[in-house]
């Protein structure tokens, strides 16, 4: 109970942050016609993110090697917190998928490309891939061969599998796509797409998939508004977009929506006119929820394992044939593991 009382106190304090970040950008970002006076209001060119799952067939083995990573993923959250009273009505910046969770141990995550890429470049990815380590215990270093994270930056858009999913992709599929990145690419898209794929391999899923902002989603304004802009039929607009996290789920209180996970979305969708404002960057509770969530030091959280709402697509299928054998999801799990000192440690 110690945990939970000192789990309590931090996370009340990320609130108040988090309620200090919402006036400040109430009344100092949203003008007249509720659009943003400043950052980067969503254009219909702007490339959206999707959460890739895995095959059906993976999904149950998903959890069993989230649980067998990290204990604490099993179902125990909510019943501990409400012995304990636990309760926060202030708004947090994320949640997350505790299935995909990968525990508060330090772990280093290798990272390689998959096609030819410049060394500047892949140096300047993984650079913003780390901004999340300002915080938090899990780091990201490239290797020359097969990385545990596999970026590729060929055609699909934006998109990630979340948390330790990434070790049942098989080596020769990419586990996260940033299409036509480049030392071009604006600084700022690195900042807004990097971290925000990031933030899905750490296991976060979107935020303005919580229950209170796709209430404020006209699907009708959606299906027409993604169909234009992303391709997207309408079944990959309701897994992606209007289909509502469970609150029984989450690890979470009201949404926040300038978190980084948190999609920028038009007025010209929602019901009242006034546009989801979307994160630009890693905000200040982001930084401290991820902070709790994979601490330097300090306590473990147990959290409740939940499931993840994307699209399975065909081209995202593979054959039994290439499923990741038990013996190499073991061999990586291994190899993220630190002891204190950085070295790769034993499970």
């Amino acid at each position: 109970m110690d945990e939970l009382k000192k789990m309590r106190e931090v996370l009340e304090k990320i609130a108040q942050i988090a309620k200090e970040a919402s006036t400040h950008i109430d009344t100092n970002t949203a003008g007249s016609d509720g659009e943003q006076k400043s950052g980067k209001a969503p254009s219909e060119t702007t490339i959206g993110c999707s959460i890739k799952a895995l095959p059906a067939r993976l999904r149950k083995k998903s959890a069993e090697n989230a649980i067998k990573i990290n204990p604490v993923n099993a179902p125990a959250f909510n019943a501990l917190t409400a012995e304990a009273g636990f309760s926060i009505s202030d708004p947090q910046s994320l949640t997350i998928l505790t299935s995909k969770y990968w525990g508060a141990s330090p772990r280093r995550l290798s990272v390689s490309f998959m096609e030819t890429t410049p060394a500047d470049l892949r140096a300047h990815i993984v650079s913003h891939m780390n901004a999340w380590t300002r915080s938090e215990c899990i780091s990201f270093v490239e290797t020359n061969g097969i990385g545990q994270v596999r970026i590729s930056r060929g055609a699909g858009g934006y998109w990630s599998y979340l948390g330790t999913d990434i070790l049942l992709i098989p080596s020769n599929r990419p586990t996260m796509n940033l299409q036509g990145f480049s030392m071009a690419t604006a600084e700022s898209e690195f900042k807004r797409v990097v971290r925000h794929e990031t933030g899905h391999t750490l296991g976060f899923p979107h935020e303005h998939m919580r229950k209170e902002l796709v209430a404020r989603i006209d699907p009708a304004k959606a299906y027409d508004y993604f169909r234009r802009t992303q391709g997207w039929d309408k079944a990959m607009v309701d897994a992606q977009v209007l289909t509502a996290l469970d609150d029984r789920t989450i690890l979470g209180t009201p949404p926040d929506q300038t978190s980084i996970m948190c999609y920028q979305l038009p007025g010209a969708i929602t019901r009242d006119g006034r546009p989801i404002v979307g994160g630009v960057d890693i905000n200040a509770t982001d930084y401290a929820y991820a902070g709790l969530i994979y601490p330097r030091i300090g306590f473990n959280i147990t959290t409740e394992q939940h499931s993840v709402v994307s699209d399975e697509s065909a081209k995202d299928k593979w054959s039994y044939a290439d499923d990741v054998l038990d013996d190499q999801v073991e061999e990586n799990v291994q190899a993220t593991l630190l002891k204190s000192n950085g070295a790769v440690a034993a499970l």
